[in-house]
């Protein structure tokens, strides 16, 4: 079954030559040959051929696998990449012409990936080269590691490990060594690489539908980076179970792939084949390293995360492991001004963790007292836990309306992470909470959201129980009158005013914590009953919240919504505001209405 794809292209036949004129525009140290669109060439604008006194270093090959290989042009790696059309080898012609664009009497060394239609064609082009009076060698990439060891001509596949020997042949040139030379060096990295890959898709080519082989659920261990089926199709496990995987298979001792044996030092390589989250790709690094080193007894002392050669929109990742031995690392360490090569990687890693500073109150203040949960409540202390326990659950409850409502107006995300301040308050409260002392109470509240709510709304709260803490510590144990509870909620409200930016109207929480504020004061004032004054300002809490869909957005995520969207949407900060707010008003009402 096939969908239709989405692509932010024009004309599907001219994608390659618009990504040179792009890539070029964006780095000024490269150019293009003029000879759109039989000849696409990407090369180093400070080389002139028939001048250039180092080998030149070319590559290339079928594109959508950026930024590999133009990408990779610049002094100290590719002096030269050819393109071709989508997943096809570049012609003979725009072969020799990058040939001629950048050889001088040095020669030129070719690295090609082993397909069929690239050997054929950089071979033919070495060959007429060769011909002109150029010195011409040839590379032959085979780092893939998935398929048993083939029979016949047809070789192992060209991988991701590529890049790593364009970075040690391109060093290698830069240094001035001799075309014999940079080829022996080129090709002793070839023998000491292995990539193997996984994708969770298939990728999808400019201009044709998009294909759902895999099917949900499944992803394939080994395939090639242009979609060719791998070794097997399998359920989507864990990332460390893959990544261990991949490893075993990559340096399988049946196989010998790789002369890669326990104690030696080894490169890693995790390359994003495309659609993969940058995220994703570091967490498939932080488990590899580990595996590689208790389960291998290898000690990886380069690692490159990043994607280098990709395939198109693939998602996936691939792993490419090379022995580092101290000839191999001089030239991976070398300077390059390859635009996509990354930066910072080399030398040795310092600790990877490192201990979590002390507050210089807690090394200092050593008779502070510890904060506890009391033995026995007093009248106040059951009353702050009966509130608590209310609030928290019903912003539990409230968890999957609140995510749907900000899924509509915001990044969907607000019920769970209220949840989960809701949750840790809930779980601190049995714990430690010093419920008799109300000021310390609302700190801890503080201190509970601070751990556990990332994001906006975790500093707000936290901001609204400092302010409020604040205003109650003066008071020390002895009870809170409500009176200065009023005063501690309009502290609360006038921090998160001061440091947020917005005011009622804004369509954020404010527009449920204000009005209630503003009716909490009003019926404490005439006297009324405290449970009484507490419950009709939570019902001015939820009127609040209701009509931020009337308002504009004028804080938040929301500013960017459409207002036709807005008026279909409460804001959920208000709501989980108002829904707290509320619960708590009732619980005490009905805990201690009758004097209980």
């Amino acid at each position: 079954m096939a969908f239709e794809s989405k692509k932010l292209i024009n004309n599907p036949n001219d994608v390659v030559t618009e990504f040179i004129e792009g890539l070029v525009e964006t780095y000024p140290g490269l150019q293009y040959l003029d000879g759109f669109p039989e000849v696409k060439v990407v090369l180093r604008a400070d080389v002139v051929g028939p001048k250039y006194d180092k080998v030149a270093v070319i590559s290339g090959g079928g594109s959508g696998h950026e930024p590999a290989h133009a990408g990779f042009v610049g002094d100290g790696m590719l002096t030269a990449a050819i393109c071709g059309d989508i997943f096809a080898s570049p012609p003979v012609a725009s072969i020799l012409a990058g040939i001629r664009a950048v050889t001088g009497p040095m020669g030129c060394l070719l690295i090609v990936k082993n397909y069929t239609g690239d050997r054929l064609n950089f071979g033919l082009a070495a060959e007429e080269a060769k011909s002109e009076g150029y010195k011409v060698e040839m590379v032959i990439v085979g780092d893939d590691c998935a398929l048993p060891p083939p029979r016949g001509i047809a070789g192992r596949r060209g991988l991701a490990g590529t890049i790593l020997v364009h970075k040690i042949a391109g060093a290698a040139a830069a240094s001035g060594l001799s075309l014999s030379d940079v080829a022996a060096e080129a090709r002793h990295a070839c023998g000491i690489v292995g990539t193997m890959g996984v994708a969770l898709s298939v990728c999808t080519l400019p201009g044709q539908p998009k294909s759902d082989r895999l099917g949900p659920g499944k992803m394939e261990l080994g395939l090639g980076i242009h979609g060719e089926p791998g070794a097997i199709v399998a359920d989507i496990q864990p990332v460390d179970l893959v990544v261990s995987h991949v490893l075993n298979r990559i340096l399988s001792p049946e196989t010998d792939y790789v002369p890669i044996k326990r104690g030696s030092r080894v490169v890693l390589m995790i390359n994003g084949l495309g659609a993969t989250p940058v995220m994703e790709l570091m967490i498939a690094a932080g488990k590899a390293v580990p595996i590689l080193q208790l389960e291998h007894g290898l000690a990886v002392v380069r690692v490159y995360t990043g994607s280098f050669m990709t395939s198109l929109d693939m998602a996936g990742f691939s792993i490419s492991i090379m022995k580092a031995e101290q000839a191999i690392l001089q030239r991976l360490d070398a300077a390059t001004k390859a635009p996509h090569w990354p930066v910072g990687v080399d030398g040795d890693h310092p600790p990877a963790k490192i201990p979590v500073p002390v507050p210089p109150s807690l090394s200092t203040k050593s008779d502070e007292v510890v904060l506890s949960r009391p033995q026995q409540l007093n009248q106040q202390g059951r009353a702050l836990e009966v509130a608590i326990e209310a609030a928290t659950m019903a912003i539990i409850n409230l968890k999957d309306n609140l995510n749907d409502w900000d899924g509509k107006v915001g990044d969907g995300d607000c019920g769970s992470t209220m949840s989960r301040g809701a949750t840790a308050i809930q779980e601190d409260l049995k714990k430690y909470y010093p419920l008799n002392d109300a000021a310390e109470t609302i700190n801890e509240i503080g201190s509970s959201i601070r751990r556990v709510m990332g994001g906006t709304s975790g500093i707000i709260y936290d901001i609204f129980c400092k302010a409020a803490y604040a205003r109650l510590k003066p008071n020390n144990q002895s009870d809170i009158t409500p009176l200065q509870w009023a005063d501690a909620f309009e502290a609360a409200i006038g921090a998160v005013m001061l440091y947020g930016g917005a005011a009622a109207g804004y369509r954020t929480m404010l527009d449920a914590l204000i009005p209630a504020s503003t009716v909490l004061r009003e019926r404490l004032t005439i006297g009324d009953d405290p449970l009484d004054a507490f419950l009709i300002s939570s019902d001015a809490a939820i009127a609040g919240a209701e009509s931020t869909k009337q308002m504009e957005a004028q804080a938040g995520r929301s500013t960017y919504v459409s207002a036709d969207i807005l008026t279909s949407v409460p804001d959920p900060g208000a709501m989980a505001a108002a829904s707290w707010y509320h619960a708590a008003a009732v619980a005490l009402k009905d805990k201690f209405n009758a004097g209980s």
